[in-house]
């Protein structure tokens, strides 16, 4: 893969359970991309307020600087003059997201999207299964099952909360392979 679209843009999804390094990730290619002498911005939505409001900040502290937006049409206001943008917690957008994502694409811009791929429950999250599909390049991450060792594919909500968006860490999550995963009770 380049590091600059010759004359093309592209979608990269990096997806995965918590804790599986998905926003490490994000932050590693945003920077190669300033290595570059590219324009970049990366952003995160409104409702992920861990860390900070200004950074996207991963599990290992690894922190670039973002720009919280509330809505996906606000992320096309950014995008004059853009190389490369980042998108970090997809999975939080609105319905809007896979089309920006495509338009921002067919500016010829490189799209790098990253958010999990299941909630709490196992099940699709969000607008991330139709990201997946419309990306050009898709990279699951998993991260180590906190049980047996073995490697995880699935968030493992630790506390009783039957909402799907719930913003926390270890606090409220655990990374689970499948034979440790356990389905939640009274969902």
């Amino acid at each position: 893969m380049t590091l600059s679209p010759k004359n093309s843009g592209w979608i990269e999804v990096i997806t995965g359970s918590m804790f599986s390094g998905k926003t490490e990730e994000l932050i590693r290619r945003m920077r190669r991309a300033e290595i570059a002498k590219m324009n970049t911005v990366l952003f995160k939505p409104f409702i992920d307020n861990r860390y900070s409001s200004k950074h996207v900040v991963s599990h290992n502290k690894s922190k670039l600087e973002s720009v919280m937006v509330k809505t996906s049409n606000e992320i096309i206001k950014y995008s004059n003059e853009m190389d490369v943008i980042g998108i970090d917690e997809a999975q939080f957008f609105d319905n809007k997201i896979v089309d920006v994502c495509k338009r921002l694409a067919d500016k010829k811009i490189r799209v790098i999207v990253a958010g999990l791929d299941t909630d709490y429950r196992g099940k699709p999250f969000g607008f991330m299964p139709q990201l997946m599909c419309e990306s050009d390049y898709l990279d699951k991450l998993r991260a180590i099952c906190v049980i047996c060792g073995n490697p995880a594919s699935y968030t493992q909500r630790t506390i009783s909360n039957s909402k799907q968006v719930l913003i926390g860490e270890t606090d409220m999550y655990e990374a689970r392979c499948r034979n440790c995963f356990e389905l939640p009770v009274n969902d």
